[in-house]
């Protein structure tokens, strides 16, 4: 990632848009919590409706309705633990899981007025004070003798850590990145989730003790699954996508501030002074998913004067939620659909602008009707999709399709004795829920491999 400031006329990218009063103001919560009198006024509109529709569209099938019911009788650590035992990251999932399109919009309150019960924020307002505590409820179950390795603290790693510890199974996580959490600490946008709660939660999970964590261990670089196959009695592969998607187009190498997003949150997530951060004054962002809109909001809030988002289909396609676009739009970000980037242009090494064309769909196929535009730019950002890294498996026989790992209903892959979920494996969704349900799902398939209690 290149990043560099020029003068007026070649490129506008610098640190410093706005004051450290401004910025801070912008990246307050996205979503304020409850109240205790907010919480129970909402948790009482909840029907507690007999086979929720609510629950069922959850991926980690929490008692919703019970839940809210505790919370509403005022029993928040009862609310808390029916949530995580469903759901061990439930507070992160309270703060990033697209509720609009899960829960709440399966929530009968929707279907008759148009206004859900807002399950996210009370999700938020019964697992908040627990976390906060830094001590799991949950204790580790008596030792078995037994040990898993596991590749990846993301959400998938500690969920599966989490449920081997209560079944008194160790295990030790190899994670390349210096912090636990995967892209709930290092991926996703600054004001979804403040004053560092992906490490708080992180903390919280592995409370429980008999779980190991070894930062900096990459997968194919510093530890081999052949190896981590011999030394455990099972392993947990869940290490994301590792590698971003690129443009394809020429000079995109060579120009300064074309600028991977994936990297530029990372960058953002770990800042300890966002002024110091350089950002264009003119900000094109291509993608139509969350990490997009992630990237042109944060942009906005730290002080981008224009950001366009450009995406090659129509809005219907996007991979970002309603919500997540409005959100975009409301911050001051152009959504532009039906184009796509053809050429950069640059001064020196510097971008100055992105040359699309516009697009159409043609029997399911995007096809270009020959016009052409052109978005002036300081600095672009590619948010155009994440791929896996099959190569960091050195050659295992595990089966892979499209550059990811092929699992069945329990998590296992063709590998005798390998397991893997979240994003790695053919068909993630991209979405923390998702992932802590791959990691409980594989712990609770290793505990019957291994012979040991269910979890």
């Amino acid at each position: 990632m290149t990043i560099a400031a020029h003068p007026p006329g070649l490129a506008d990218v610098s640190p410093g848009r706005l004051d450290e009063e401004d910025v801070k103001a912008n990246f307050v919560d996205l979503h304020p919590p409850l109240t205790r009198h907010e919480a129970k006024v909402e948790a009482e509109r909840c029907y507690f409706c007999f086979e929720a529709p609510c629950q069922n569209a959850c991926p980690t099938s929490i008692d919703i309705p019970l839940f809210i019911r505790q919370v509403a009788a005022d029993n928040r650590d009862g609310a808390a633990r029916t949530i995580f035992d469903a759901n061990i990251m439930g507070g992160m999932c309270a703060r990033v899981c697209p509720t609009e399109t899960l829960c709440e919009e399966a929530c009968v309150r929707e279907a008759a007025e148009g206004k859900p019960v807002t399950i996210g924020l009370l999700q938020r307002y019964a697992t908040d004070p627990m976390i906060a505590a830094g001590k799991s409820p949950y204790a580790r179950g008596a030792p078995t003798g037994k040990r898993v390795a596991i590749v990846g603290a993301g959400p998938a790693g500690l969920a599966c850590a989490h449920g081997l510890a209560v079944a008194g199974v160790e295990s030790t996580i190899f994670e390349a990145r210096p912090k636990a959490g995967g892209l709930n600490e290092y991926g996703i946008a600054a004001y979804k989730a403040i004053d560092d709660f992906a490490a708080k939660e992180a903390a919280f999970i592995l409370s429980i003790g008999g779980i190991e964590v070894r930062h900096e261990a990459a997968l194919g670089r510093d530890v081999k699954l052949d190896d981590l196959r011999r030394d455990y009695d099972a392993v947990f592969l869940g290490m994301g996508l590792g590698s971003t998607n690129k443009l394809g187009l020429p000079k995109e190498a060579e120009l300064e501030n074309v600028v991977d997003a994936v990297d530029y949150i990372a960058r953002l997530r770990q800042a300890e002074d966002l002024t110091k951060l350089p950002v264009g004054r003119r900000v094109v962002v291509i993608g139509g998913g969350m990490t997009a809109i992630d990237i042109a909001v944060q942009s906005k809030k730290l002080g981008a004067e224009n950001v366009t988002i450009v995406y090659r289909r129509g809005v219907d396609k996007m991979k970002a939620s309603p919500f997540e676009r409005e959100l975009a739009q409301t911050s001051g970000v152009v959504i532009r659909t039906w184009a796509r980037p053809v050429s950069l242009e640059g001064h020196g090494d510097a971008l100055s602008g992105v040359i699309f064309e516009d697009t159409r769909e043609h029997n399911g196929e995007l096809a270009s009707p020959g016009s052409v535009f052109r978005i002036e730019a300081d600095m672009l950002f590619t948010a155009i999709g994440q791929r896996g890294t099959p190569e960091t498996l050195n050659g295992a026989q595990i089966e892979v399709k499209d550059g990811r790992i092929v699992v069945d209903a329990e998590r296992r892959t063709s590998l005798k004795g390998v397991w893997a979920g979240g994003d790695c494996v053919l068909g993630g969704e991209d979405l923390t829920v998702s992932a802590v349900e791959d990691g409980k799902q594989a712990a609770r398939s290793i505990v019957a491999a291994l012979g040991v209690a269910n979890i």
